[in-house]
C-alpha cells in the first residue's frame, strides 16, 4: 500500500510567485489498484507523481510504502521499488546504447555492477523472449542502437525495462501523450497486459479520457491540488467520458473561464 499523509508542497516559496500546490493532502493507494489520474494543467497530477518518486522534496508530510516511511529516501533508492515511464520516449532508454545494452542495464537495476562485463550472455535469450512479447520485432534488433528506433518502439521498451525487476509500483506519466493515435493504442494494450500479468499496483496520469475510463479500477480527478473525484470498483465502472467532461466544464465555470 502507498500512503501520502498531510502532504504540503509550495513552489517559489517566499517570493511573489509563491504557489501552494498541496495543502494537507492525503491519499491511500491499495495493493493491486490501477489508478487513472486526470485533471487540467496545473492541477497537481505530475507533481503527485514526482512526490511519490522522490523527484521533488516535500515541505511537510509523510510518504509510506507498506508501512515503511520513505519520506526522506532519495529518488535513486525509490527506483528500486518504483518503475516509471515518462511522457518523453527518450527519457526511459539510452539512445547511444544498443537494445541489448539497455536491457542489461534494466535487468541489473539496483545491483552493484562491480568489475565485470555489463552484459551477461546467459541472459540474452531471456531478453529476446521479453522483447518478443512486445510484438514489435525488437528481438531481432538486439545490436541496433535505441536512438534509431521510433518513439513507440522506445516507449514499449521503456515500459518493459521499468518492469523487468521486481517493483512494488508502476508510475505512468502521460506515457502515450507524445505518440500518434495508433501507436498510443498499441502502448496502452501493452500496458494493460503488463499490469495484469505482473499484478502491478499502478498510477497512470493521462489526458486521454477514454483511457482513463477504460483502464484501471479507480479514477481520480485532480484540481488545485485536491482530489475532487475519486471513484473505485463498480462506481468507477459506471463512469462515462461525458461524466468527466461535465466535471471539467463545472470547474471551468467556477473558475470563470
Amino acid at each position: 500500500m502507498l500512503e501520502l499523509k498531510n502532504i504540503r508542497k509550495y513552489y517559489n516559496a517566499g517570493t511573489v510567485h509563491e504557489m501552494c500546490m498541496f495543502h494537507d493532502f492525503s491519499m491511500k493507494i491499495e495493493e493491486g489498484e490501477f489508478v487513472s489520474v486526470v485533471g487540467s494543467n496545473g492541477s497537481g497530477k505530475t507533481s503527485l507523481l514526482n512526490i511519490i518518486c522522490g523527484s521533488i522534496p516535500l515541505d511537510s508530510g509523510s510518504i509510506f510504502i507498506n508501512g515503511e516511511d520513505i519520506t526522506h529516501m532519495p529518488e535513486y533508492r525509490r527506483q528500486r521499488r518504483i518503475g516509471r515511464v515518462y511522457q518523453n520516449p527518450a527519457m526511459g532508454t539510452c539512445p547511444s546504447m544498443t537494445i541489448l545494452e539497455n536491457m542489461s542495464l534494466a535487468d541489473n537495476k539496483g545491483r552493484p555492477f562491480n568489475l565485470r562485463r555489463g552484459t551477461d550472455k546467459k541472459r540474452i535469450d531471456f531478453y529476446r523472449e521479453q522483447l518478443q512479447s512486445l510484438g514489435l520485432g525488437l528481438e531481432d534488433k538486439l545490436y541496433v542502437k535505441v536512438g534509431v528506433l521510433s518513439g513507440g518502439q522506445r516507449q514499449a521498451m521503456a515500459l518493459l525495462m521499468s518492469t523487468m525487476t521486481e517493483i512494488e509500483f508502476l508510475i505512468l506519466d502521460e506515457h502515450t501523450a507524445a505518440l500518434d493515435p495508433k501507436t498510443a493504442e498499441t502502448i496502452m494494450e501493452l500496458t494493460g497486459k503488463v499490469v495484469r500479468e505482473k499484478k502491478l499496483t499502478t498510477v497512470m496520469v493521462t489526458h486521454n479520457l477514454r483511457y482513463a475510463v477504460e483502464y484501471g479500477n479507480r479514477l481520480i480527478m485532480m484540481h488545485q491540488g485536491q482530489a475532487i473525484l475519486d471513484e473505485a470498483g463498480e462506481a468507477k465502472k459506471a463512469i462515462r467520458i461525458q461524466d468527466i467532461l461535465d466535471k471539467f466544464n463545472e470547474i471551468s465555470i467556477e473558475c470563470g473561464n
